[in-house]
């Protein structure tokens, strides 16, 4: 974990309540778009957003992702904790961020399942 980018974010990228909430890896996957976002995270200084639907309580994701291309796939938490974009701010968590369906947050940057 970067605990440098920590004191610099303000928060952690991963709270328990978070956690808990987030099914493990594959659990979703027979609900499709109903599957519900349970997290978004972002780069204050570029356009990458993850939306993530599961975890596997350790280190990865699963997620809708938005950046060169948007598309469904896995990320770490451990890549998250340590990167930051050009400005060097760290990748944040949305703070205001509800659960989603995973097919609203689709839609909403031009993609369907």
């Amino acid at each position: 974990m970067n605990t440098h980018n920590d004191s610099i974010r303000g928060h952690k990228l991963l709270t328990k309540e978070i956690r808990a909430n987030l099914p493990p890896l594959c659990a979703t996957d027979n609900l499709g778009s109903k599957a519900i976002v349970q997290v978004k995270f972002f780069t204050p200084d570029s356009n990458w957003t993850w939306y993530a639907t599961e975890f596997d309580g350790k280190d990865t994701f699963f997620s809708f992702v938005v950046g060169f291309e948007p598309e469904l796939g896995y990320f770490l938490l451990s890549d998250l904790e340590s990167s930051q974009g050009k400005l060097g701010l760290p990748i944040e968590r949305d703070l205001h961020f509800k659960p989603t369906p995973l097919g609203d947050i689709m839609k909403k940057h031009g993609k369907e399942l």
